[in-house]
């Protein structure tokens, strides 16, 4: 695993920030925001930062992958902010980077890796017109590559353990929502709730619909894989801290 580069607000260009409560939906029996909450979090602060940025929506954006550094769990009742901002670009897909804080702290940081689709979803299409100067002074031009990095397939000697996704985990364009796949690994940590923060990544290798699937651990990584055996996503986790 890449861990997440250390995130810091840029000295010019957008900022989008929402502010928020940690709520009972969103928390683990031990009373710490859970990681499919964090990434809720985030995907509604990218897409509230797109909508509010005025550009034409003639397309939709996917997660390609997101790198989670949790320094500290957000708790119930506590009020969050969600900081998050355009990193870098390229032709068909930008990065965007996020600040979770919570009681005055940054709790915390994450780098996502959007790609811009057709609206059907069906292939890549370039960046919306105007991107660049609503959200090219914050990238600051760094170029990004969109090149998935963890290991493709399990191994043979990956231990493996049922999964299901619903017909409700599926978003508006058919497929399984991005924050869910990250119930799989807080499926673990619920049984070890860990003692501070955690680090972890996720790529997003093929959609998934509803149906049974399965994970596939070995090591650090995690494999989850659709009925038909297809590995839809990949989870790097270290053991928590």
């Amino acid at each position: 695993m890449q861990p997440p580069a250390t995130v810091t607000l840029p000295p010019e260009g957008r900022v989008f920030r929402v502010r928020d409560k940690v709520r009972l939906a969103d928390v683990s029996p031990a009373g710490r925001a859970r990681l499919d909450a964090i990434a809720r979090w985030l995907q509604d602060a990218a897409y509230d930062d797109s909508r509010d940025s005025g550009l034409d929506g003639k397309g939709v954006w996917i997660v390609r992958r997101l790198a989670l550094r949790v320094r500290r769990f957000p708790r119930l009742h506590e009020e969050i902010e969600v900081a998050t901002f355009c990193s870098g670009v390229a032709p068909l897909w930008a990065e965007r980077s996020s600040l979770v804080s919570a009681g005055g702290e940054v709790a915390a940081e994450a780098v996502a890796l959007w790609v811009h689709l057709q609206r059907d979803g069906a292939r890549p299409q370039p960046l919306p017109e105007g991107f660049d100067e609503i959200y090219g002074p914050s990238a600051k031009g760094r170029r990004v590559r969109a090149r998935l990095r963890h290991p493709p397939a399990a191994p043979a000697a990956a231990v493996a353990r049922p999964w299901r996704f619903r017909g409700a985990d599926l978003d508006m364009a058919g497929h399984v929502n991005n924050a869910v796949y990250w119930e799989a690994l807080e499926d673990e940590l619920v049984t070890r709730e860990p003692a501070a923060g955690l680090e972890a990544e996720i790529e997003h290798r093929a959609p998934a619909g509803p149906g049974p699937s399965t994970v596939l651990a070995h090591g650090t990584m995690r494999w989850i894989t659709d009925a038909a055996g297809v590995v839809v996503a990949t989870l790097a986790a270290p053991e928590p801290g």
